[in-house]
C-alpha cells in the first residue's frame, strides 16, 4: 500500500504540468493533432519500456480478446478523455479546465461500488459531498455558463466520466499494465489521426511545440498515466488513492500561474479549499475507522 501511495504522489506532481502544457500547444495547433503526436511519444516511449525489459514478448501470447479489451480501454479511456478535456482546455482558462476535470476521482469511487465491488461508506460520501461542493463553487463564481463557455465545461465533466469509468475498468481486467498502456496509447495516436484529419486542418510542428507534446507524450502521458494505473492495482482502496489525484488542480493552478500568467480567482481557491477539504476529512476518518477496536475484558469472577 506504501508504494501505492509514492506512486500515486509522483503522479500528482507530473500531472500538474499538464493543463498548463497542453494550454500552451494549444496556442498553435489543433486538439486532436497535438492528441495524435503526443500519443504516437507516449506509444513509442512505452514500447522502447517494453523492449528493453522484454514484457513485449508477452504480447505474442496474449490472447487477441484481451488486446482489444485494451484497444475498447483507449478508445472509451484515453481517447475520448483526452479530446474531450483538450476541447474544454481551448474553450476555458487551463485552472477552470483542470479544477473540473478533476471530478473524476469522485468518478471514479462511485464507479468501483458497481463495478469493484467496493463499499461507498459514508466517510466516502461526505469527502465527495464536500468536493463536489468546490466545483458547485468554481461554476457558480466562474461564470461558466455564460456564451459558449459552457460547451467547454460540459466536456471536462464528460472528461472526467470516461476516465473514472476507465480507472475501475481497467483495475478490474487486470491486464499487464506496461502492455495494456502501449496498445492504449497507440489507439489513442491512431483515432486522433482519423478524427483529425477529417475535422481539423492540420499544421507542421514546429520549435518549441516539439517540446511541448515530447513532454506530454513522456511525461504526463506514457509515464504518469502508467504509474496511476501501477498505483490503482497495488491499492487495496481505490478511493484511498483517487483522493490524491484532488491534490493536482492544487498544484496545477501554480503551474498555470507561472508559466501562463493566469491570476487565482476568488472561485478557483474557494474550489481548492472546499476540495482538499475533503480528501483530509476522508483521509482522517479513514484512519480513524482502521484504528483496531479495543476488545473488552472478560468481567472478573
Amino acid at each position: 500500500m506504501k508504494k501505492a501511495y509514492i506512486l500515486a504522489l509522483i503522479t500528482v506532481c507530473i500531472w500538474a504540468t499538464m493543463a498548463a502544457t497542453v494550454k500552451l500547444v494549444l496556442n498553435t495547433m489543433p486538439p486532436l493533432e497535438a492528441l495524435c503526436v503526443s500519443g504516437a511519444f507516449a506509444f513509442l516511449f512505452l514500447l522502447a519500456v517494453n523492449l528493453v525489459t522484454g514484457e513485449i514478448r508477452l504480447l505474442r501470447e496474449t490472447p487477441a480478446r484481451d488486446i482489444l479489451r485494451m484497444a475498447g480501454l483507449g478508445f472509451l479511456g484515453l481517447f475520448l478523455y483526452s479530446a474531450l478535456y483538450y476541447y474544454g482546455l481551448s474553450a476555458l482558462t487551463s485552472q477552470e479546465a483542470c479544477i473540473l476535470n478533476y471530478l473524476w476521482p469522485l468518478m471514479l469511487t462511485l464507479f468501483a461500488v458497481p463495478v469493484l465491488g467496493e463499499k461507498l461508506t459514508w466517510p466516502k460520501a461526505a469527502a465527495m459531498a464536500l468536493s463536489f461542493a468546490g466545483i458547485v463553487a468554481l461554476c457558480w463564481d466562474g461564470g461558466l455558463g455564460e456564451g459558449g463557455r459552457w460547451t467547454g465545461a460540459l466536456a471536462c465533466v464528460a472528461a472526467a466520466a470516461c476516465y473514472g469509468l476507465f480507472s475501475v475498468l481497467n483495475k478490474k481486467a487486470g491486464l499487464s499494465q506496461r502492455l495494456t498502456m502501449m496498445v492504449i496509447w497507440l489507439t489513442v495516436a491512431v483515432c486522433s489521426a482519423l478524427t483529425g484529419l477529417l475535422t481539423e486542418t492540420w499544421t507542421p510542428v514546429r520549435g518549441e511545440q516539439w517540446l511541448g507534446l515530447l513532454w506530454l507524450g513522456v511525461g504526463t502521458d506514457a509515464v504518469a498515466y502508467l504509474l496511476w494505473a501501477l498505483a490503482l492495482q497495488q491499492a487495496g482502496n481505490t478511493a484511498a488513492i483517487a483522493n490524491l489525484a484532488y491534490l493536482t488542480p492544487f498544484l496545477s493552478l501554480l503551474v498555470s500561474a507561472l508559466l501562463l500568467g493566469e491570476k487565482i480567482g476568488p472561485g478557483a481557491l474557494l474550489a481548492l479549499i472546499l476540495i482538499v477539504g475533503g480528501i483530509l476529512l476522508q483521509s482522517f476518518l479513514d484512519r480513524r475507522n482502521s484504528r483496531p477496536k479495543p476488545v473488552d475484558k472478560p468481567a472478573a469472577g
